[in-house]
C-alpha cells in the first residue's frame, strides 16, 4: 500500500507570515495537531505544530530563568525565538522531510520512528499533495 491510498488530500495550510495565533485559531478550527507552512507557489517551507506552539510566554510555558541567561545557553536564541516570537516562521520546524504519494507505509512509519515526527508532507514536483499521520497508519490499521 501507498501513501496516496491513505494521504489526506484537504489539508489546512498556513503562511510563514502569518501570526502564531492565526495558527493556533486554524489548527482548532480544523481540529488538526499540525499545518505545513507553505510559499505562495504551494512549496512546503515548514511545520508548524501543537509542539511549536505549547512553551509560549502567553501561556507562561516558556523555559525559566532570565532572557539573557536563556540566550547565553547553547541554542537558545531559536528556543527564545520559538518561545517569543509572533509569526509562523518564527516558531515552525524546518527543514521538513517530505515524500512522494508514491511511497510506501512501510517508508512512511520509518521516517515517523526515525525522526520522532508525527506526520510527513506529501510532495509531488515540490507542491503540496497531501499528509499522512500516525494517525492515517493507525486507521489502515483498525480496518485491517
Amino acid at each position: 500500500m501507498q501513501a496516496q491510498d491513505v494521504m489526506t488530500t484537504k489539508v489546512a495550510t498556513i503562511g510563514a507570515g502569518a501570526s502564531v495565533r492565526e495558527a493556533a485559531r486554524l489548527m482548532h478550527e480544523r481540529n488538526v495537531s499540525a499545518l505545513p507552512v507553505v510559499n505562495e507557489k504551494g512549496g512546503v517551507v515548514g511545520i508548524v505544530s501543537e509542539g511549536d506552539l505549547v512553551r509560549r510566554r502567553e501561556l507562561s510555558t516558556e523555559t525559566e530563568g532570565s532572557w539573557w541567561l536563556i540566550a547565553l545557553a547553547q541554542g537558545a536564541a531559536r528556543d527564545y525565538l520559538k518561545t517569543h516570537g509572533t509569526t509562523v516562521r518564527d516558531v515552525m520546524t524546518r527543514p521538513v522531510i517530505g515524500v512522494r504519494p508514491s511511497a510506501s507505509l512501510k517508508q512512511i512509519a520509518r521516517l515517523l520512528a526515525r525522526h520522532g515526527i508525527k506526520r510527513v508532507p506529501m510532495l509531488d514536483a515540490g507542491r503540496l499533495v497531501g499528509i499522512v499521520s500516525r494517525a492515517d497508519l493507525v486507521r489502515q490499521l483498525a480496518g485491517r
